[in-house]
């Protein structure tokens, strides 16, 4: 028996959303239709304020209630240092870090030319752009540890180069509190490369 069309249209936009898929997507439709009128209202609500005041900083491209947001508003951050992330939630994730009190920028993505995504699709000239105009020192590469996110470390390194600021990479190695037995070989020769004197 095939599920009723509301239903059907329902998995079909859910399954759209990163991460999920076909399963998950009629797992959360049928949650959605179980949930009371209220929880559903304030679901909707609270997607819709989202949506209407929401923006993206004019600086760092990252989301904010505000423009320029409060990392960009902040007169106390150190200004000669710049991190370099994907998305948002990476900004979030780093910023959580008490130690960095630096700037950001936001990509919006990464390189993938199997997809093709290029430098023209994510904020590459924006970045190029903004560190021409300030007097950033370092740039901190903090894009994901996949191939597409060393693809894109490696792309920008290479055209930030000629402007003579310090590039640097997170670094990576065993996860605290990790077994040694359990890491694969690239983290673990990652882990020696970024050994630190004791």
């Amino acid at each position: 028996m095939n599920r009723p069309q509301p239903i059907e249209k329902m998995v079909e936009i859910i399954k759209r959303l990163p991460g999920v898929g076909p399963k998950m997507a009629e797992r959360l439709s049928y949650h959605i239709l179980k949930m009371t009128s209220a929880e559903v209202d304030r679901l909707v609500d609270s997607i819709q304020k989202a949506r209407q005041t929401m923006c993206y900083c004019d600086i760092c491209f990252n989301l904010s209630e505000t423009n320029p947001c409060p990392v960009c508003s902040d007169k106390s951050r150190d200004k000669d240092v710049i991190c370099v992330v994907e998305t948002p939630q990476d900004l979030i994730a780093i910023s959580k870090v008490k130690d960095y009190k630096g700037l950001y920028f936001v990509l919006g993505g990464a390189l993938s030319p199997l997809d093709a995504i290029g430098p023209d699709d994510i904020k590459i000239s924006q970045l190029l752009k903004r560190l021409k105009s300030s007097s950033i020192k370092e740039v901190i590469l903090a894009t994901d540890t996949d191939s597409k996110g060393e693809m894109t470390a490696v792309y920008i390194s290479q055209i930030i180069k000629p402007l003579r600021i310090k590039i640097t990479r997170l670094g990576y190695g065993l996860p605290v509190g990790g077994d040694i037995e359990y890491a694969d070989e690239v983290t673990i020769s990652r882990a020696i490369a970024g050994r630190k004197e004791m």
